[in-house]
């Protein structure tokens, strides 16, 4: 599907290198302004690719032409954030009637910021969502990306911190 120059498609299997290749270079790259040298690096312990999502049809590549400049999803499980290796995953199924569900794992190339691709994987997760019953939505921001999910309807909840690294629990209503 076509969103001016991006287009979208959930993700497969074999993307997964591609994936991970492109969540590295994002952490690295634009966390530096929002976080230490050693916090970007603490970040990896907790960050990356979910190879649930992807199995789960809950998970977006965005690309502009050949070129994959994002990745983002949603999560009708409980593990609020974290990649394959992250301690404390969840994979009990969340009730939409009481439970939002999870914006996951977002992520943009360095070379595409500032293009559409966050507002689009977020416009993708919470139709998405929405049509499973869900009501809310709530993630776990960076610094980074804390601004974006703010301009689109998020409020911070509470402060947190993951190995060092200050984060933000965020919710937004969705029905």
């Amino acid at each position: 599907m076509m969103t001016g120059t991006l287009t979208h498609r959930l993700a497969t299997l074999a993307d997964e290198a591609a994936l991970a290749a492109l969540m590295r270079r994002a952490i690295d790259e634009l966390q530096r302004p929002f976080l230490t040298p050693d916090q970007v690096q603490a970040s990896h312990a907790f960050m990356g690719l979910d190879s649930r999502l992807i199995a789960d049809g809950t998970y977006f590549v965005v690309e502009e032409g050949d070129a994959i400049a994002g990745c983002g999803g949603w999560s009708r499980r409980a593990t609020a954030y974290g990649g394959n290796h992250s301690a404390g995953r969840d994979d009990r199924l969340l009730d939409p009637a009481t439970e939002a569900a999870r914006v996951r794992a977002m992520y943009t190339h360095p070379d595409h910021v500032r293009k559409g691709v966050g507002t689009l994987v977020l416009s993708l997760c919470q139709a998405a969502a929405r049509a499973e019953g869900f009501a809310a939505l709530e993630l776990s921001a960076t610094l980074a990306g804390a601004p974006l999910y703010r301009s689109f309807g998020f409020v911070d909840v509470r402060a947190f911190e993951d190995s060092g690294v200050p984060m933000m629990l965020m919710r937004k209503a969705v029905a």
